[in-house]
């Protein structure tokens, strides 16, 4: 099939690459010139594990082009997927001006009957209004049908998820477009879900408004943990082992960021909101988040008394591991909270430096491995559950520190590689501090 992909981001690249993958001649269009002209060298600009393989691959095999022009990109596109970004406005409804965009130029340039699918994750009820807006902006007599296709990546395995996908849901009214997107993915042999538009959309976001409420409530859970005792680790384990519940998302930590849980929560509540049905439990779920992400801050202000002056290593910027993306990721308030507190911060991060350094900026200190962001420090605090950071030499970085104590914000050090190190403070979540003791 030919298929023309509106938007080069984690959505847009990793589905157009995908669907080369399988065999299908894509097009992927983005106003960003430099964008453009940095995937025709092979390159990718963002980090994703397998991504550029793919579209060094692909792009090699002629399956693959990158464009900034709509004209020429839509002139041949039987399938036409907008996955361009929605980002949170400032009242936390999702921001539709890039779709807008996107609805805008494809009316402009589409010459020939196709289907619209949209991608990006849109509030109920987008579908319809995009439909009327490129009817109302069509230069030519072209018909084209609505389909709306959620996506459910995960960013740093979104290849996998692409290629061996759950499910892929299809809500359209017309059963000639479900049935050609059904052919598009069935290379795939993944299970579908045939329902109407307003149900798929839905359906993406309580999905994930629904995995960010089980973090925040294990994480809720966890700071109970500590208060009576109990190691969440445990508790985790006993409740995941139950079928109706599952061990996915049930580690406790210092909560979720990234592009999506954080304003998809926000813009459900919005909608309920605005349909008169208030979701309480997801005020309840984004208020735990938005606490836990400071939750390290308040035990080493606890431990120490003071931070002023206090020398703080931080392992981890990106929101989760295997991505450099810094969007709502807990490292940013733990550093504006740290250094207005009067700490000094030194951090590494395999990838995510460059990124961090445009969000948070110079007010803390970039190292280029982890024993140097250590060396001198008074504590270490472990934001991003890295492996890296599950295979480090711990006993190595605790031999430059100042104080031997750790903050274990992802619960990722084995307790069997603390025992060997010595004395050591380690603090990590839902479970009591503990002292290991050097051995006489």
């Amino acid at each position: 099939m030919r298929i023309a992909v509106l938007g080069t981001g984690y959505v847009g690249l990793s589905t157009g690459v995908c669907l080369a993958e399988i065999g299908h001649h894509v097009i992927c269009i983005d106003v960003d010139e430099r964008k453009i002209a940095t995937l025709k060298q092979g390159k990718s600009p963002i980090y994703e594990p397998g991504l550029e393989e793919l579209l060094i691959k692909n792009s090699s095999a002629g399956r693959l082009v990158f464009t900034a022009s709509h004209k020429y990109a839509l002139n041949e596109a039987d399938i036409i997927i907008i996955a361009v970004g929605t980002p949170q406005s400032d009242d936390g409804q999702a921001d539709l001006r890039y779709i807008e965009q996107a609805a805008k130029d494809l009316a402009e340039h589409i010459v020939r009957d196709s289907i619209v699918v949209i991608k990006s994750t849109v509030p109920v009820g987008t579908n319809d209004y995009i439909k009327q807006l490129i009817f109302a902006h069509l230069k030519n007599k072209v018909k084209f049908r609505m389909v709306s296709n959620p996506e459910f990546l995960r960013q740093g395995s979104a290849i996998q998820d692409t290629l061996k996908a759950d499910r892929i849901i299809i809500g359209c009214e017309e059963i000639e477009a479900s049935n050609i997107i059904q052919e598009m993915y069935r290379p795939l042999n993944v299970p579908f879900l045939l329902t109407d538009a307003r149900s798929a959309e839905m359906i993406k976001y309580a999905s994930n408004a629904f995995l960010a409420m089980k973090i925040s409530f294990i994480n809720g859970i966890a700071n109970l943990c500590e208060a009576v005792g109990a190691d969440v680790v445990d508790v985790a384990t006993g409740m995941g082992l139950d079928k109706r519940i599952g061990s996915a998302f049930l580690n406790a930590g210092i909560g979720y960021g990234g592009s999506c849980f954080p304003k998809d929560v926000k813009a459900l509540l919005h909608t309920s909101k605005e349909h008169g049905m208030p979701l309480s439990l997801l005020v309840e779920t984004i208020a735990i988040n938005e606490e836990q992400q400071e939750l390290l801050v308040k035990k080493a202000l606890n431990r120490f008394g003071t931070l002023t002056g206090k020398k703080i290593a931080m392992l981890g910027l990106s929101f989760k591991p295997e991505t450099d993306d810094m969007r709502e990721a807990p490292s940013i308030r733990i550093s504006r909270a740290l250094t207005a507190l009067g700490a000094e911060v030194t951090a590494y991060d395999p990838v995510a430096v460059t990124n961090a350094r445009q969000v948070i900026g110079d007010v803390i200190t970039y190292a280029d491995a982890p024993i140097k962001a250590a060396n001198g420090a008074d504590a270490l605090f472990i934001v991003t559950e890295w492996e890296e950071f599950r295979k480090l030499d711990v006993k190595a970085l605790l031999d430059v520190m100042k104080h031997r104590i750790i903050f274990d914000g992802r619960n990722c050090l084995a307790e069997e590689v603390l025992q060997e190190c010595g004395t050591i403070e380690y603090c990590s979540v839902g479970r009591p501090a503990v002292i290991f003791k050097k051995e006489e």
